[in-house]
């Protein structure tokens, strides 16, 4: 029989059992809701008790290198120098010649005083003591617990590591990537440059930046009250570094002629100079040398005008450049050949009242259309020109390139073209186009006149950027324009050959003479806008420009003079051309012409 005794510790501990079991659903059902229910909402609530950090991590911008790899434009690292303000005007111990830390006569240590640490940082940073000191000295006033003031942003490698060889506990460093030029000016004008910031501002950096461009990438993680990271917290995203841009520029030959370009522009004291090689196979620029070069790694130092390419900037009237375009429009359309003449006075009133005048006086001849190119007559080519129709001249001047650009897509490029449409030409403009005026073009327009006549009439894209290559080893190559069929293979062989003539039997002929080579070439004097609707007196941008060798072309080369002053005509462009056409054909081991230039006769 169960006593009264024995059931009351048998109910005592299912009494118990029961709170027990009560007490774990309840934690049970609590760890479920934290865990499950709304974890969550737990977990921000634990993210705000962690201090959350980010690192950026930089990818490197891609370089920039010339047709050969030679490496134009690269990445590097920048410091911010920065400091703890509140540590550094307190001192650091002294150092004696042992390592040890020098005491005084109570075993203290000696400090260094501020002022004298603020002297070794400004030694390496190029600041005055007085600059350092008064940067901590303004963060001290704004706040007196300050942990943090700029020294000195964007310091170099070199200077990073003599701060830190300076071994001030208060010094520390935020880096950054930027980039460095190795060979300065060369080809500066056409490379560009960055900002501090790394935003890229002009040439190839800017116009190639999709290219060029890095992705960052980041390390995020949480972090204790004590700064200590909390495992497992660490997410990481890679940065990718940028693509390398391959240019059709020979850097060995752009320093070249950039030093003879600077030389001859000082000579003649003209505003600026340039020259053009362009390869006339690929239709590929192998120099665009001009002054002022700008030096990336330092643009602040050049003036505003400086900072980019003139060269890809700027348009003019051709002048005479253009007239192999008027001969081979006469050739195909009129009918004519190399030795069909005009009876050519220096000055020549036409029916419709228009009034031409050569640029040197001299007796009426029989200019042949080989004569009217030699002695660049105005009043020949302008008769030649009129035989056929405006619509059908300015057809040719346009599949030569006037007025459609020149493929290369630069910045600033300016609207190159026709002052009015051939239908509305005015009496003087009907004879003037036969000779470069009326309309405006680009240097390398010129530069591929010629390249087309050069290459048996078809005309090739100019081109500056060979390829990207992406970080993952993808080459991409840029889509350029297809070729064209400007004028026939027989054209272009016939002008080609009176374009050996004014190199064989022209004024220039001698002082341009380069021995053993066959050479086309035509000189342009172009007229200079006052901005007025007129010209300015007496000033011009002079031309000279040609292929070799004639009887296989492989260069065109363009010297150009803007405004020179101690020789207004052409032939200021007589020594540099000669120069920057034997540097080419010496630099890509042209072989010599096996043949003499056969003679066309330049009068009847």
């Amino acid at each position: 029989m169960t006593t009264r005794v024995t059931r009351s510790p048998r109910r005592r501990t299912v009494v118990a059992l029961g709170v027990v079991l009560l007490v774990l659903s309840l934690f049970v059902v609590r760890l479920f809701d934290i865990q499950v229910v709304n974890a969550a909402e737990h977990v921000a609530e634990s993210q705000k008790l962690a201090t959350g950090a980010k690192q950026t991590l930089y990818g490197a911008r891609g370089e920039i290198v010339d047709t050969n790899g030679t490496v134009l434009a690269s990445s590097t690292t920048r410091y911010d120098v920065q400091i703890d303000p509140t540590l550094a005007v307190k001192g650091i111990p002294k150092v004696g010649d042992d390592g040890k830390t020098v005491k005084d006569a109570d075993d203290k240590p000696v400090l260094v005083p501020w002022p004298e640490l603020a002297d070794r940082i400004a030694a390496v940073t190029g600041q005055s003591s007085a600059d350092v000191q008064k940067i901590v000295a303004d963060a001290l006033a704004k706040d007196a617990s300050s942990q943090y003031a700029t020294i000195k942003r964007y310091v170099s490698t070199e200077e990073y590591r003599a701060l830190a060889d300076l071994k001030l506990p208060f010094l520390y460093y935020d880096k950054h990537p930027a980039r460095t030029y190795p060979d300065g000016a060369v080809a500066g004008n056409i490379v560009g440059f960055t900002g501090s910031g790394g935003e890229p501002l002009e040439g190839i950096e800017s116009l190639q930046d999709q290219c060029l461009a890095s992705e960052e990438g980041s390390v995020t993680y949480q972090k204790g009250a004590d700064g200590v990271i909390i495992p497992g917290t660490e997410k990481t995203t890679a940065a990718v570094d940028g693509g390398t841009v391959k240019l059709t520029i020979d850097a060995d030959l752009q320093w070249y002629l950039q030093q003879l370009i600077s030389e001859e522009t000082a000579h003649y004291q003209a505003d600026w100079g340039g020259i053009i090689v362009m390869e006339v196979k690929t239709g590929k620029i192998r120099a665009i040398a001009e002054t002022k070069t700008v030096d990336p790694n330092d643009p602040g130092a050049s003036a505003t005008d400086d900072r980019g390419s003139r060269l890809l900037r700027v348009s003019y009237e051709p002048g005479s450049t253009f007239k192999p375009v008027t001969a081979a429009t006469a050739i195909e359309q009129a009918g004519l050949t190399p030795t069909s003449s005009v009876l050519t006075p220096d000055r020549m009133q036409f029916p419709n009242g228009a009034v031409i005048n050569d640029s040197e006086n001299h007796p009426t001849e029989n200019l042949t259309l080989t004569g009217g190119l030699v002695q660049s007559s105005n009043v020949a080519m302008s008769q030649f020109g009129s035989l056929v129709s405006p619509e059908v001249r300015q057809q040719y001047l346009e599949k030569f390139g006037v007025g459609g650009g020149d493929a290369l897509g630069w910045s600033g490029a300016p609207k190159a073209g026709f002052s009015s449409d051939a239908k509305n030409w005015d009496n003087q403009t009907y004879y003037t186009t036969t000779f470069g005026q009326a309309f405006t073009v680009t240097p390398t327009q010129v530069v591929s006149v010629f390249q087309t006549i050069a290459n048996g009439g078809v005309r090739l894209p100019a081109q500056l950027v060979e390829s990207c290559t992406k970080a993952d080893g993808t080459v991409v190559t840029p889509t350029e324009p297809d070729p064209v069929q400007v004028i026939q293979p027989q054209t272009a062989s016939e002008v080609s050959q009176m374009l050996e003539n004014v190199y064989a039997q022209g004024t220039l002929a001698s002082d341009i003479n380069i021995p053993g080579y066959r050479l086309g070439v035509k000189t342009g004097t172009a007229q200079v806008p006052d901005g007025k609707g007129g010209y300015k007196d007496g000033l011009y941008v002079t031309s000279l420009v040609g292929f070799a060798p004639a009887e296989d072309p492989q260069y065109v080369v363009l010297t150009l003079f803007d405004e020179p002053k101690t020789n207004r005509m052409s032939s200021a462009n007589r020594s540099v051309f000669k120069k920057a056409m034997m540097q080419v054909l010496t630099h890509y081991r042209v072989m010599p012409s096996n043949q003499a230039t056969p003679l066309l006769p330049v009068t009847q």
